[in-house]
C-alpha cells in the first residue's frame, strides 16, 4: 500500500502476528483534555512533563504519554495506568513484562503537532515523522550524516526535489535505526535507504553484514500535508493498517 487511508478506531482491536497498525494523533488538545491525560501518568512521566520550559511542549508531552497508555491498553486489555513501561540501555522505551502481553512490540515519533504510534507483535518496529521545514543546511547535515551513497544521489536530483528527498532519507534512516534498537551506535552513514521520488522505500544495503537488509522492510507513511514519515518493520509478510485517533 503506498498511500495511508486514515481509518476511525475500529471496534475490534485484535492485532495478528502479521498485522502492524500505525495510530496518527494531533497532540494539540484542549486543556481539559490534557488534564484528563496527566491523570493516566505515572510519577516520573508527571515529574518529566514539568521539566518542559513551555507549556506547549509540556502539553504535548503529557497528551503523547498518555495516548500511548490509551493505545497499548486497548491491545493488552489493561486500564491505561496499568501499562508499564522499562527503558533499553540505549534509551528505547519498551513495555514491561507483563506475562504474555509482552509480546506486544510498538514505536513512536512526533514532529510538532503530529505524533505516530506504531504497534505489533513479536516483531521489532520503528517509526520516524518529520516536518518539512525551510532554513536548515540539509546538504550540510546529509554530508554528516548520510552514507557516501547517498549523498551521491541526494546531490544528483534538482534543486526542487532535494529538500524533500532529505526529509524523506532522514525519516527513514531514523525508522531503522529505532527498530533495530541500538540508538546512533549504529551510525547513519553505515547502511543506505532509498529516496528518490517514486521510488518504492527499502533498505538497499547494509555495511558489514549484506544480508541484514533483506531482513527489514521499510514503509513509507502519509501522515499530512507538510509531513514525510517512514515505518521500519523486522521480516516481511505484514500487512499496515492507519488508524485515526
Amino acid at each position: 500500500m503506498s498511500h495511508c487511508l486514515w481509518l476511525p478506531a475500529p471496534a475490534d482491536w485484535t492485532l495478528l502476528c502479521d498485522d502492524v497498525h500505525v495510530w496518527r494523533a494531533d497532540l494539540d488538545r484542549p486543556e481539559s483534555q490534557v488534564r484528563s491525560f496527566q491523570q493516566l501518568l505515572s510519577a516520573d512521566e508527571v515529574s518529566r512533563a514539568a521539566r518542559f520550559h513551555f507549556q506547549k511542549d509540556r502539553h504535548r508531552f503529557i497528551v503523547g504519554r498518555g495516548l500511548l497508555r490509551m493505545i497499548l491498553s486497548r491491545y493488552l486489555d489493561v486500564v491505561p495506568s496499568q501499562v508499564r513501561f522499562d527503558y533499553t540501555a540505549y534509551g528505547k522505551p519498551v513495555l514491561a513484562p507483563m506475562s504474555v502481553q509482552e509480546t506486544v512490540s510498538f514505536n513512536v515519533a512526533h514532529s510538532d503537532r503530529l505524533a505516530l504510534y506504531a504497534v505489533t507483535r513479536d516483531r521489532a518496529i520503528g517509526v520516524d515523522i518529520e516536518q518539512i521545514r525551510s532554513g536548515i543546511d540539509y546538504e550540510q547535515i546529509a554530508e554528516h550524516f548520510f552514507s557516501p551513497t547517498e549523498n551521491v544521489l541526494l546531490r544528483s536530483l534538482p534543486a526542487e526535489l532535494r529538500s524533500i528527498a532529505f526529509f524523506t532519507c532522514w525519516t527513514r534512516k531514523e525508522a531503522y535505526i529505532k527498530a533495530h534498537g541500538e540508538g546512533l551506535s549504529l551510525p547513519l552513514d553505515q547502511f543506505d535507504v532509498s529516496f528518490i521520488p517514486g521510488e518504492p522505500a527499502r533498505l538497499v544495503h547494509t555495511m558489514g553484514d549484506s544480508s541484514k537488509a533483506s531482513r527489514w522492510s521499510l514503509h513509507e507513511l502519509h501522515p499530512g500535508s507538510g509531513y514525510v514519515a517512514a515505518l521500519a518493520v523486522e521480516g516481511h509478510g505484514w500487512r499496515v493498517t492507519c488508524w485515526q485517533w
